[in-house]
């Protein structure tokens, strides 16, 4: 039996082939583009309906549902450092601004934290000054902290 990396490397050569987009696997999944490559990078748990219609869409086997069905690990594909300057970016944009964004959202919120469980990522693109720029939001619940 496949493993989550194994599938993820598979449905990924299927995608690039089929010349899919992930707004394309989005629609076709009733799902926001970054979730549906969330699924497919096995980070997400499929329910039946959408391992059939990844399977479907995909031409994958039917042996790779199990696969989609399982509960993800979800551990870094990453290295730490990140080697990839996209990511690094990433990562050096909350080691930079973190301190920052926290303070904000204490002074907002009050003292907790953003759940990455009950979040929702959207990566969009707009035009400003003639030039591309993206706009990454993180859509999360606001967790408090307990008092006892």
């Amino acid at each position: 039996m496949i493993d989550k990396k194994e599938l993820r490397e598979i449905a990924l050569k299927k995608k690039r082939e089929k010349g899919l987009t992930w707004e394309e696997i989005g629609k076709y999944l009733g799902r926001d583009k970054v979730y549906s490559a969330m699924l497919l990078y096995g980070y997400a748990q499929a329910t039946e309906e959408e391992a059939e219609k990844i399977i479907s869409l995909l031409d994958l086997p039917k042996e790779m549902k199990p696969v989609l069905l399982d509960a993800p690990m979800r551990t870094p594909a990453q290295p730490w450092p990140p080697t990839d300057p996209f990511i690094y970016r990433l990562y050096e944009g909350v080691l930079l601004y973190g301190p920052v964004i926290k303070d904000v959202a204490h002074e907002i919120f009050g003292d907790g934290i953003m759940s990455m469980i009950d979040v929702k990522i959207f990566v969009d693109k707009v035009i400003e000054n003639n030039y591309p720029r993206m706009v990454l939001t993180f859509n999360g619940k606001w967790l408090y902290y307990s008092k006892w």
